[in-house]
């Protein structure tokens, strides 16, 4: 009787799957690709701004002239002219000095990226710190840090900008410096936030108690908990950064000339509007293009990182 029991329960039990079938979650990398393949938009975005890297990081491959070389009897010259003297092709056409426009967008996107990229981790870098010791820490601590931050939150950011680059010599350490001297603050003030919740979980509470020390507690078990907040807002403002650099360019705040520039051409295209689009019109496109393409990438992003929307159409 019990082995016929013994056999019934082993025929009805399910069948486990072998440890081999269990299928495994892909890595992350890929599930991150796979995302942002079925998702054309912000694929298209990956891929303007794809090319726009590699356009700033090897400029030499896309350009035919350099961006300094003047000769006053070419420009403005429109897009396609061909120079009859030396055979030489201007495909974007010249500025009112006759410099290649092609050429001077292109080294321009390297400023741009740098600008935007660079304040992005400074100041993110900045903020993430501040706002988890903060937050981690209470009391005092917390109190004195939030209101250094309500210092800098009340001072306008442009103008504080315009201050710096106005005050010292305008070159793109300076540029990077008087932007990142302010953007950091939301990124303390979210970080912030979210250490105060994470801090009263029971996970670290259990670091307290296994004796670990305050600096392994903060950057092993809170800081990995409190950052992709801080990482989707990053990805959302360096298309912000980028305008701001070509703002204070095209104030004569920015980068100087003749180093090349997209809000420096601006300027410099603004008094040949109606004569010479061309000036104006493919740098504004430039800006367009990369802003554009960093906000759906940050969109995406922000929809991939966020469990809460996984799942949704």
């Amino acid at each position: 009787m019990k082995e016929e029991f013994a056999v019934t329960a082993a025929a009805l039990a399910p069948a486990l799957p072998p440890e081999e079938m269990v299928p495994e979650e892909p890595p992350v990398w890929r599930a991150a690709w796979e995302s942002l393949y079925h998702n054309k938009v912000a694929l298209a975005g990956f891929l303007i701004l794809l090319f726009m890297s590699l356009v700033a990081l090897f400029p030499q491959y896309f350009i035919l002239h350099s961006p300094y070389d003047q000769n006053p009897a070419l420009g403005p010259k429109p897009p396609l002219f061909t120079d009859k003297e030396t055979g030489r092709l201007f495909l974007m056409g010249t500025d009112s000095i006759g410099r290649d426009l092609l050429a001077r967008i292109v080294y321009g996107a390297r400023v741009s990226l740098t600008v935007g990229l660079t304040t992005v981790f400074i100041s993110g870098t900045i903020g993430v710190l501040i706002g988890l010791v903060s937050g981690f820490f209470g009391g005092w601590v917390d109190n004195l840090l939030m209101r250094i931050v309500d210092i800098f939150l009340a001072f306008p950011f442009v103008l504080l900008a315009l201050c710096l680059v106005a005050i010292l010599k305008p070159s793109l350490f300076i540029v990077i410096v008087a932007i990142s001297v302010r953007i950091w603050v939301p990124y303390a003030r979210l970080v912030r936030g979210s250490s105060l919740a994470v801090r009263e979980m029971e996970f670290v509470t259990g670091a307290k108690a296994a004796g670990l020390s305050t600096l392994s507690i903060m950057f092993k078990y809170v800081l990995p908990n409190v950052l992709a907040p801080a990482v989707v807002v990053a990805t959302l403002s360096v298309g912000r950064m980028i305008i701001i650099e070509a703002s204070l360019s095209f104030l004569g705040l920015g980068v100087p000339p003749p180093n090349p520039t997209w809000g420096g051409i601006l300027a410099d295209g603004r008094n040949y509007i109606d004569t010479a689009w061309w000036i104006c019109v493919f740098p504004g496109l430039a800006i367009m293009l990369t802003v554009l393409s960093t906000n759906l990438l940050g969109d995406w992003f922000r929809d991939f990182i966020d469990p809460r929307l996984k799942g949704v159409d």
